[in-house]
């Protein structure tokens, strides 16, 4: 897609500082307010007078309104100049979370969720593209280091500041924060982006956006929703998974039957072996950094007593590493093959999931900082390389869509990924308790111990105390399931970087040369 004419990497940039501060500010209240939330439910719940079932639309309704949006990115770019989107897009961000704030139903907040999640969901890959515009490519490491820790700032502080806003102030705070940082982003993004003309060359599909829309809105429910459900047993599920297959159908048929750049998918993105063997690895990432931050915190809250402020603060360290890692390994892109760094985070990251499948329900706290420190190294590893690689061979005039593709794989491998590890938890938790309950019975003569029977007795009470040791311990083998199946799963994608070919200055020099005609 032709956002908008792209800038000569020579062309100098005004205002780069300010324009890098302003976009991430913007970046950073939109990543937040994916997890920020989540803490709150509970408060929001008694306050609303809703259920359970219905708080958690909170949730669903932000990142559904989210996914079907960002596809839009690259179209709203070329009808309206990049800058136009920027500015309406961070402001209607900050007036729905005023609306959220102020919301006195459960309707209400659902409503301003959604609206929310239509207006931010064009910053992350807006910020994307407009960095690597604004930096000459030798600074594009840096550059996506810089954007990287943006992102990666929701899943690491969100639910430790939220929860802290929330017991300190009230749970409407999680969302009135946004107004100052994003009224600071407003202005400065009007302030020091430059405005360029829209060219409005693309005609909108209104059909390949409808299907594609159907095709995410009801993958994102699905998986949401699928858990609470029970999946397949529910006939909601099985009209999300008909939905799915039939709308994502009629895109696929509708994109490929249409001249390129005609659709509304324009599928030469998918010519660019860099660029797709990019979203199959940040799927990937998505799902490992999602889950692993939904599974940690949940254990050490449920299985070893930890109060959320404690285990928001042995979970922290993590996101250190990370940032830490993106600072280093963004000036090292350009200087190293990015193959090779990537294979370094890859091999990190595995190695700390392997010692989190050695986990006990006794640990020391180091034992749960160290691993996660090193799993933030590796990811920090992973993500710059991945970011710069991916789009090193993409030409200018497709970033826009480029990156909010790539923004939306991320998310929906995120949505997958939680999905998967909380259905394998409850049901290799009750495998698991299953198969220990077999060996309690009067025949065990470990259970006739006089030290078993002075600590659990043999009335009702004892027996309901035995169990729930049993149920815990169940628990925490099917939390080492998932750390082992997300160890296997990042072991086994390791061998795709073949398929990324390295930049080469001969390559660099032709996209640049054709963004400038």
């Amino acid at each position: 897609m032709n956002s908008e004419a792209a800038q000569s990497p020579t062309q100098p940039i005004q205002h780069r500082g300010m324009i890098t501060i302003s976009i991430m500010l913007a970046t950073i209240i939109q990543a937040l307010d994916g997890t920020i939330a989540n803490v709150a439910l509970p408060h929001m719940q008694g306050n609303l007078s809703a259920s359970q079932d219905q708080i958690t639309w909170v949730l669903t309704s932000f990142i559904l309104a989210s996914a079907i949006t960002m596809p839009l990115t690259g179209w709203l770019c070329d009808r309206f100049g990049r800058k136009s989107v920027f500015l309406a897009s961070i402001a209607g961000f900050t007036i729905a979370s005023v609306l959220c704030g102020i919301a006195g139903s459960l309707t209400e907040i659902v409503l301003a969720r959604f609206i929310q999640g239509i207006f931010g969901a064009a910053l992350v890959p807006l910020s994307q593209a407009v960095l690597l515009d604004i930096n000459p490519r030798e600074k594009h490491g840096s550059a996506m280091a810089v954007w990287g820790m943006g992102v990666m700032i929701g899943p690491i502080l969100g639910p430790t500041l939220g929860g802290w806003l929330t017991d300190a102030y009230d749970w409407r705070w999680v969302f009135f924060i946004n107004v100052p940082v994003g009224a600071m982003a407003l202005y400065g993004a009007w302030r020091y982006i430059p405005r360029t003309l829209a060219t409005r060359r693309m005609r909108f599909d209104m059909f390949g956006f409808v299907t594609l829309s159907l095709a995410i809105g009801a993958l994102q429910m699905l998986l949401d929703r699928g858990e609470q459900n029970d999946w397949f047993s529910s006939r909601e599920t099985w009209i999300e998974a008909i939905l799915l297959a039939i709308s994502f159908a009629y895109f696929v048929a509708h994109t490929a039957l249409r001249p390129a750049g005609k659709s509304f998918f324009d599928y030469r993105l998918l010519m660019n072996s860099n660029y797709v063997t990019g979203l199959v690895f940040i799927a990937i990432v998505g799902m490992v950094l999602f889950a692993t931050r939904a599974l940690t915190p949940s254990m050490l809250q449920g299985l070893m007593g930890y109060p959320a402020a404690a285990a928001g603060l042995v979970t922290a360290p993590s996101g250190l590493g990370t940032m830490l890692a993106m600072v280093i390994v963004g000036r090292l892109v350009g200087k190293i093959d990015v193959r090779y760094l990537l294979a370094a985070g890859f091999g990190l990251t595995a190695l700390s999931l392997w010692q989190m499948s050695r986990y006990t329900l006794v640990l020391s706290q180091s034992d749960i900082v160290w691993p996660g420190v090193i799993q933030g190294i590796g990811l920090g590893l992973v993500f710059v390389p991945l970011s710069t690689a991916a789009f090193s061979t993409l030409s200018p005039e497709m970033r826009a869509e480029g990156a909010a593709i790539y923004s939306l794989v991320r998310n929906i491998g995120s949505s997958v990924g939680i999905a998967l590890v909380q259905t394998l938890l409850t049901r290799n938790t009750q495998i698991a308790h299953a198969s220990l309950t077999e060996h309690i019975s009067v025949a065990n003569a470990t259970l006739q111990s006089p030290s078993i029977n002075a600590f659990y007795g043999t009335s009702g009470a004892g027996a309901a105390l035995l169990n729930t040791e049993i149920t815990r311990q169940a628990s925490m083998i099917a939390y080492i399931d998932d750390f082992w199946m997300m160890f296997l799963m990042t072991l086994v994608i390791i061998p795709l970087l073949i398929l990324m070919r390295p930049e080469r200055s001969k390559d660099a020099g032709q996209i640049d040369h054709a963004a400038m005609e």
